[in-house]
């Protein structure tokens, strides 16, 4: 290759590919953000709800008001009318039960503030963890005693694969129930 080529490449592709590459990381960079700063994200509901109180002191199971939990891949968020079974009766004439009791009269559902969340590109099945014995606390922390939940675990690619690799050390009473989770790539992005 002669001086005036090679010239010509430096001065002209090797600024493209600098750029490409400096691109793709400030892309991935900004783009996989949620997934590792949700750790601490502890938003207001539109509701003051206390898990310390239902989950925690009442015990009320999980699978009460996320009823979808261990049938599908979504845990659900619980309608109105799932606090309405027991509010329609208890505390009624709290200030949060009546603004609960408003949405519920007026059919409108409640506007919850999503505090988990899987990146869109990541497949995620609640029903398949649950199924197997995988309490919600192993991501969720100790909801029981949270007056307000917010997110303690990192959802990230790296911290799933860990826990698929070391699902045996993690769950010593599941070991004869669960396998290993895949690390296949296919396994969550499809």
């Amino acid at each position: 290759m002669n001086a005036s080529k090679l010239d010509f490449l430096l001065r002209t592709q090797l600024p493209l590919i600098v750029f490409v590459i400096i691109a793709s990381f400030v892309l991935t960079y900004f783009i996989s953000r949620p997934e590792r700063d949700g750790v601490g994200y502890t938003p207001d509901q539109p509701i003051q709800f206390s898990h310390l109180l239902h989950a925690g002191q009442m015990k009320i199971d999980c699978k009460y008001c996320h009823t979808t939990v261990d049938k599908t891949r979504f845990a659900s968020v619980p309608s109105v009318s799932t606090c309405m079974n027991c509010h329609s009766i208890a505390r009624k004439d709290r200030p949060q039960i009546i603004k609960l009791t408003e949405y519920y009269n007026n059919n409108i559902p409640l506007p919850w503030k999503r505090i988990h969340k899987v990146p869109e590109y990541a497949y995620f099945n609640h029903s398949v963890h649950v199924n197997k014995g995988i309490e919600c606390s192993t991501c969720h922390g100790s909801v029981e005693q949270m007056e307000k939940v917010g997110q303690v675990n990192s959802f990230t690619m790296g911290s799933c694969l860990s826990c698929h690799r070391e699902a045996h050390d993690r769950f010593p009473q599941l070991k004869d129930q669960i396998n290993k989770g895949p690390e296949y790539c296919s396994a969550c992005h499809r």
